[in-house]
């Protein structure tokens, strides 16, 4: 297991924020990890040990979410406000150029990332996600977002998973969703396990009217061309469907559209699929 620093940095509101810091080949731009709506850090440690020591991964906990403080006002849990606090984050370690991996919620904000500044990113990974949202896979997220649950073991942890999540791995084995649990929930002082983020963050997401037109993320998926861009979709996915990724394809020409077999929202980055499409992205940029 490769090891790595805690690293902390502060918001533009005050909050102290976490992130994970693998060292790697100064010689190749770091890679910036950011997690999806209810993850950390963890989500990206596999991923983390192996490719640590080749290459820097600095792993991003968004406010609400690990080591990273709560916020006061649950809707500073917005989109914008994440990336003030990521462009705070490239400022206080003077990034001027790296490589974005961004699962779900993190891949939208590496599209933003883009529009900002598109000559400062190296490649991108998009796991499992487009400019446009399947109305069917954003409806199942809204449901269960910032439900608090809490158990007495990980194995009861890892069975409520399982229960709620069988259609999405339905090859898991039960020391996968253990592992699983251990990404996405912690241990508290009082002995129960609970899922590692603040409930609250499900307040933002309710707000939103799901019958309202969702903006017109297209130009900032394009802003991501003109580097190596690697697209991982979930064979089973209700978030991104064919239709959008193909559609993805045709507005960057050399964009890797890779189906990651009898998974659905989101690949884990471990399978064998999504290994092999990681490498080839590294190998392009390298």
């Amino acid at each position: 297991m490769a090891a790595w620093r805690d690293g902390y940095w502060e918001s533009g509101d005050g909050l102290r924020l976490h992130y994970r810091d693998y060292a790697g080949r100064e010689d190749r731009p770091p890679i910036l990890c950011l997690p999806g709506l209810t993850r950390n850090a963890r989500d990206f440690a596999t991923t983390a040990n192996r490719l640590a020591g080749e290459w820097r991964l600095i792993c991003i906990e968004l406010r609400g979410r690990g080591e990273s403080a709560y916020a006061k006002d649950p809707m500073s849990y917005v989109p914008p406000v994440y990336l003030q606090d990521i462009e705070a984050l490239i400022g206080a370690l003077g990034l001027s150029r790296f490589v974005l991996f961004g699962t779900s919620l993190g891949g939208l904000l590496a599209m933003f990332l883009a529009l900002a500044g598109r000559d400062r990113i190296a490649g991108t990974l998009l796991n499992d996600v487009g400019p446009v949202l399947d109305p069917v896979g954003a409806a199942r997220i809204r449901g269960y977002v910032g439900r608090g649950q809490s158990w007495p073991t990980w194995l009861h942890a890892a069975r409520t998973l399982a229960e709620g999540n069988a259609s999405i791995y339905p090859d898991f084995q039960l020391q996968d969703w253990i592992d699983m649990a251990k990404r996405l929930c912690r241990l508290t002082p009082a002995g129960r396990i609970v899922l590692d983020y603040d409930t609250k963050i499900g307040e933002a997401l309710r707000l939103l009217d799901p019958t309202e037109p969702q903006p017109d993320m297209w130009p900032a998926f394009e802003s991501l061309g003109g580097a190596p861009v690697t697209l991982l979709r979930g064979e089973l996915s209700d978030l991104l469907n064919e239709e959008t990724a193909g559609a993805m394809r045709a507005r960057v020409s050399d964009l890797d559209l890779v189906t990651v077999p009898r998974v659905g929202h989101v690949p884990t980055l471990d399978e064998r699929a999504s290994v092999a499409a990681i490498d080839r992205l590294l190998a392009r940029i390298r």
